[in-house]
């Protein structure tokens, strides 16, 4: 799957709100209180988990940030935050200009290692590369991590289909993409309430479905049918589709996707051609994941 910023839609409504009546208001920690969380722990090591949410505030559209923006987004001390990007600078992940940071390519090396021998994306390569050689188009697969989509293993075609660069270790907001709503689906309904509370959903064009009531609705749907379509909601002229992938107890691992030019590849193509083919790779890499 590959898939401006207008307000967030409206909270739940009371219908939705009384199919989660049981549960308490969700809590979202910045990453100092985590961090603060752990205090009593004689093992944990604060400066190595600071050191740590302050890669993970660089994000895509946030590729500059200055040491105010990064405390303001940590809410880690600023003094803390600048002892954490001189560490990065002297060990070659992080350069500066003076006044704002940015990450290098040798952060990737973090998770590298991870993302090229997981067994899940090992045994997933060739399943993708047989499924973009029958179709002609990009496979993908991903797993759920935090509110994005985490790319774990690509097939990918010549043609470049949007303008996000895609690769392994690349990110998505999950809302608006394929394998993003497969795995939402897959949540249990606390964490699914959580996540319709504090997710930034905005939309990316005029299809995208970014109010917290009927995106659920459209989780709901996918819950019941077993896989999705998403169509230019990510991207004008992005359209894919996308299947789950299930460990042995039945839950939902990760998500497989093709993505295609909704000029080329319609949606009953995708539904009646593509669907029977991704739901056979599912199926097989399963049983191969768990034999």
């Amino acid at each position: 799957m590959t898939e401006e910023t207008t307000p967030k839609g409206p909270g739940l409504n009371d219908n939705v709100r009384s199919s989660f009546a049981s549960l308490a208001p969700p809590i979202v920690a910045s990453p100092a209180k985590r961090i603060q969380a752990f205090t009593g722990d004689p093992d944990f090591m604060t400066s190595l988990a600071r050191g740590l949410a302050v890669v993970q505030a660089f994000q895509e559209r946030k590729r500059h940030l200055t040491i105010a923006q990064i405390s303001h987004r940590t809410e880690i001390p600023r003094a803390a935050v600048r002892r954490c990007l001189h560490t990065l600078i002297k060990l070659g992940y992080a350069t500066t200009d003076g006044r704002t940071y940015s990450l290098l390519p040798k952060v990737l090396t973090l998770g590298h290692a991870y993302l090229s021998s997981t067994p899940l994306a090992v045994s997933a390569q060739p399943y993708l590369d047989r499924m973009s050689d029958q179709l002609h188009e990009a496979c993908n697969m991903a797993t759920l991590e935090g509110d994005d989509i985490l790319y774990i293993a690509r097939s990918a075609t010549v043609q470049r289909l949007i303008s996000v660069d895609l690769s392994v270790g690349g990110r998505l907001p999950a809302y608006c993409t394929s394998m993003g709503r497969i795995l939402l689906a897959a949540l249990d309904d606390a964490t699914l309430h959580e996540y319709l509370e504090h997710a930034d959903l905005q939309a990316k064009t005029s299809r995208t479905i970014h109010d917290p009531v009927a995106l659920l609705e459209c989780l709901q749907l996918v819950r019941q049918q077993g896989w999705c379509v998403v169509d230019q909601e990510l991207e004008q002229g992005l359209r894919s589709i996308a299947v789950p992938v299930y460990d042995a107890s039945g839950q939902v691992l990760a998500a497989l996707n093709v993505s295609t030019h909704a000029g080329r590849v319609s949606r009953t193509e995708l539904e009646q051609r593509f669907l029977p083919i991704m739901l056979a790779a599912s199926r097989d890499l399963s049983a191969q994941l768990f034999a």
